[in-house]
């Protein structure tokens, strides 16, 4: 890695130069007592311990783990003109699109038949995670292991070609195998397939917050031991006509870059890929010699009750509150978040007052970026490339940036690492994901 494009920092704040400067006085004065009750979230006693002993993706940046965190470390950006049928009748052009996708280099013609655009991405994912994780589930183990993914669209380009078949070239029948490709739970039923997993099977769909609640209730099942092993992540491709046509309708997509928490974004921009991880019970990795990537040590959620697509600091912050109670951390002990920053004028701002009052003092010394600015929002896929970003700060001692950056905000006055990646060790982080219907999913992961 070019010594150029990391900048060293001193502990857990770093960085030089007005952009990167964390502010001289917190954000907010400290609470004399919690700003508000933390989500519920379950103790810990006598609880298994979780590992993470595989990872697998597919996005923008990179069809592997390897090139995506190269990508990361190097601030490259995979935001570019979108390609498909009938782009020109959009407003909104540019996403973060797996170039020259090719199915074909991958699957065979029935398993084309079978597997949507995100299913396909899926799969390559949970077999790299499953192939790095050394795991084979053959007998007792594929009883106790399962799967649980987030998507918000499913099969939605699917979707995309029959509606033109049916109302647009005028045809009366589509493929039978249209329903089965297109559900939601394709994916992590033809994961469970794959690979043996007769254990819990399910799909989670709570829009940009699909992957944290998927990744959060496979880490409380294998800690609970209802599980022994779980593959868990998200997958999502929206990046087709009706995907991009309906987002525009929101109007809360930027048509030139995706600037989180600068003062000049102006809109969030979508992405398409798939994040799946191993998690598997700290004590089974341990006694087959497993290498353990970090562990997943918390994790909750919360409801807002309040607003269909308007997010609330108040909400988030029980999330965020709620995932270092349920850790067992202090706010003290966080060095990073990976934030939910969709580069929107009202969720940045939003999220940034929720860390401020969870975090009071020590929010003037955190690190927290958006790799959105990088990858794109993939929906519901979106917190599983994230969590690849928060294991790289804690394995590596690498803390990915927030790229586009371009004029601080008063109202994000955190240290964002702008632009640049940056070296500083953390012992642990938290991911943040807040979805449209007021709903938020926070995972903490420690450093092993």
């Amino acid at each position: 890695m070019s010594a150029r494009k990391v900048k060293r920092g001193a502990g857990a704040k770093g960085g030089d130069g007005p952009a990167a400067a964390a502010p001289s006085t917190p954000p907010v004065a400290p609470p004399a007592a919690p700003h508000v009750a933390p989500a519920a979230a379950q103790g810990r006693g006598g609880l298994r311990r979780v590992a993470i002993t595989g990872m697998g993706t597919v996005n923008a940046l990179g069809r592997n783990v390897p090139d995506t965190l190269t990508a990361m470390r190097e601030a490259r950006c995979g935001i570019g003109e979108l390609e498909f049928q009938d782009v020109d009748r959009l407003s909104v052009r540019i996403g973060a699109q797996v170039r020259d996708w090719d199915p074909e280099a991958y699957f065979n013609r029935q398993q084309i038949s079978l597997y949507d655009k995100f299913t396909q991405f899926t799969m390559i994912a949970a077999k790299e995670a499953v192939a790095q994780s050394g795991l084979s589930f053959h007998g007792e183990l594929g009883l106790c292991s399962g799967v649980i993914l987030g998507t918000a669209g499913g099969g939605l380009n699917t979707w995309d070609e029959n509606y033109r078949i049916v109302y647009e070239e005028g045809k009366n029948r589509v493929h039978p195998f249209v329903v089965p490709k297109l559900m939601n739970n394709a994916a992590a039923s033809h994961v469970s397939m794959e690979f043996g997993l007769r254990g819990p099977a399910f799909t989670v769909a709570t829009a940009c917050a699909s992957s944290n609640h998927a990744m959060g209730l496979a880490f409380q099942m294998v800690r609970s031991g209802a599980a022994r092993v779980m593959l868990a992540g998200g997958s999502e491709a929206m990046l087709c006509f009706g995907g991009v046509k309906a987002w525009e309708g929101l109007r809360v997509m930027s048509r030139d870059a995706c600037r989180p928490f600068s003062a000049n974004r102006n809109g969030m921009v979508q992405g398409e890929g798939a994040g799946v991880f191993v998690f598997e019970d700290w004590d089974h990795a341990t006694a087959r010699g497993a290498e353990i990537f970090a562990e997943v040590v918390g994790f909750a959620m919360s409801a807002d009750a309040q607003d269909i697509v308007m997010p609330s600091a108040i909400g988030a912050e029980r999330a965020i509150a709620g995932a270092m109670v349920d850790a067992g951390l202090n706010p003290s002990d966080i060095g990073y978040i990976n934030a939910h920053g969709t580069g929107t004028a009202a969720n940045d701002k939003t999220e940034c007052a929720a860390v401020a009052h969870a975090f009071g003092h020590h929010a003037d010394r955190l690190m927290l970026s958006s790799t959105k600015s990088m990858h794109g929002h993939l929906i519901g896929g979106t917190g599983a490339v994230e969590l690849l970003a928060c294991v790289m700060a804690l394995r590596d001692g690498i803390i990915a940036p927030t790229i586009g950056y371009e004029e601080p905000d008063p109202e994000c006055a955190l240290d964002v690492v702008p632009n640049v990646a940056r070296e500083a060790r953390v012992e642990a982080v938290l991911s943040n994901a807040f979805a449209f219907g007021g709903l938020n999913a926070v995972i903490a992961l420690r450093r092993v």
